[in-house]
């Protein structure tokens, strides 16, 4: 049984979230006793809909057990749409997946990370979009593939198309990419205090982020936000400073691997799933945690 991969690349480049998917595919064909196929749009402006006639082409003329998907903003466009077309259901934002008997079972987060729901598949193939840097991405170097093209018959041109992607000056990886995350909340009582945060993102090599209210209230840009109506991010560290804990900013930072909470109020609810807590001013505990750490060099 085969397991299709939806490939995501960025200026000709394979995006770090569909090798994690990859590694994951890979783990998952080992158990079911099949190959790793990848599907990679290449047309001159793949839009979504070019996308998903690709996708469904593909997982027609492969006939795949399982296909995934990253839950990138791409992937969340898309793996509904061609669930749509292939007449299958959906796990998405999945943060585990098992291979028992031959049978799928995935994890996945719901009423807003308050519980975990896990899945089944009636019917093939499986689809499944899989949760940014919570698997392992793959690591073969020197590794080959089989490049076989296939014919797809495209929708009509969409009337607008992208025509480049461009990096804010000095602006580091996308937040749902990111190792580190260090974000601020309404804590920090106004935006000119939002440096604080970013020194110590700068000392710890890390990407700034924001709970709503702060972007809400145009302290930053909502590409910043992290939760549920923003980006859902799983780094190594996740740092909140400020952060009061609402339910809606901790569905999207809850599965961080470690996460350290610096709030003056005890009770706040980001304590209750922070792995280590800090009572205390922001205004002086996060300066001194900078200074702190620029002294032990972590992050040269």
């Amino acid at each position: 049984m085969s397991v299709l991969v939806f490939i995501e690349q960025r200026e000709g480049r394979v995006r770090p979230v569909s090798r994690e998917a990859l590694g994951e595919a890979t783990r998952i064909a080992a158990a079911l006793g099949g190959p790793v196929i990848g599907v990679c749009a290449a047309a001159a402006d793949p839009g979504l809909a070019a996308h998903t006639a690709a996708i469904e082409a593909a997982a027609r003329a492969v006939q795949p057990g399982v296909l995934l998907f990253a839950a990138s903003a791409m992937g969340k466009d898309l793996a509904p749409r061609v669930a749509a077309r292939l007449g299958v259901g959906l796990a998405s934002d999945c943060t585990a997946v098992e291979t028992v008997g031959g049978a799928l079972t995935a994890t996945r987060p719901v009423y807003a990370g308050k519980a975990r729901q896990q899945v089944r598949f009636p019917r093939t193939p499986a689809l499944l979009s899989l949760r940014p840097k919570i698997f392992a991405a793959t690591s073969k170097p020197g590794a080959s593939a089989t490049v076989e093209p296939l014919e797809v018959a495209l929708p009509p041109a969409p009337r607008a198309r992208v025509v480049r992607h461009a990096v804010a000056p000095g602006a580091k990886l996308d937040l749902t990419e990111s190792e580190i995350i260090v974000s601020g909340g309404r804590g920090l009582k106004g935006p000119e205090n939002f440096p604080i945060v970013e020194e110590l993102a700068e000392a710890l090599g890390a990407t700034v982020g924001a709970s709503r209210a702060v972007v809400d209230a145009g302290w930053r840009p909502h590409h910043d936000q992290v939760g549920q109506t923003g980006k859902t991010v799983s780094p190594k560290l996740y740092v909140a400073v400020g952060i009061s804990g609402a339910i809606q900013h901790l569905a999207g930072m809850s599965s961080s691997r470690c996460i350290v909470a610096i709030n003056k109020d005890p009770d706040a609810p980001i304590f209750k799933v922070a792995d280590y807590g800090l009572v205390g001013d922001l205004f002086e505990v996060v300066p001194a945690l900078t200074a702190e750490i620029r002294k032990l060099n972590v992050h040269a």
